[in-house]
Order: C-alpha cells, then structure tokens, then sequence
C-alpha cells in the first residue's frame, strides 16, 4: 500500500464524503421544491428542519428536503436558513 495515491488524489481533487454542493432548485410559494438541478420533483419523501449547533458562533438552521425525481432519483435538498440570500446545497 506504501505511498500510492488514491484515484481522487491523482485527479487532484479530495472531497469528504457526504459535502454539500451548491444546488439550483425551484420552489414554489411555501418553499416546496419543484426542480432540483433542472429535473422537476415527482414527490416529497419527508422535510424536517435540523437546528444544531445553537450555542455555537456559527450555528446550523436547515430545511433539509428529502425528493424524488422524475426519473426516480432520491435526492436530499437543504435550505440555509442562516444566511441570506438563501441557498440551496445538494447531499445525494
């Protein structure tokens, strides 16, 4: 195993598993998701808002989204809610 490098390293690009990525979705007047990255939502799975890190400098407040697209893909969806103007990242 001594020094090789994985395929992300010779790429030259590292990523955590699970990061965020910035997202292009619609919503409509509540907020509910329509499109995600241009592939219109067949169905919401669930919403949940996550509240964490509260006592901190830097705290999370998410409406996280859980869809499923027209083509069958499950998708999971977050809103920032801590910072304007909002925006919208990507988990799966």
């Amino acid at each position: 195993m001594g020094g090789g490098r994985g395929a992300g390293a010779a790429a030259g690009v590292l990523r955590r598993l699970g990061e965020p990525r910035p997202a292009r979705v619609q919503v409509d007047r509540t907020g509910r998701p329509l499109a995600v990255d241009g592939e219109r939502v067949e169905a919401v799975v669930e919403t949940w808002l996550l509240d964490d890190r509260w006592w901190a400098d830097d705290p999370l407040l998410r409406r996280m989204w859980e869809v499923v697209t027209v083509r069958g893909r499950a998708v999971v969806v977050f809103c920032d809610l801590t910072r304007w103007p909002r925006q919208w990242w990507r988990l799966r």
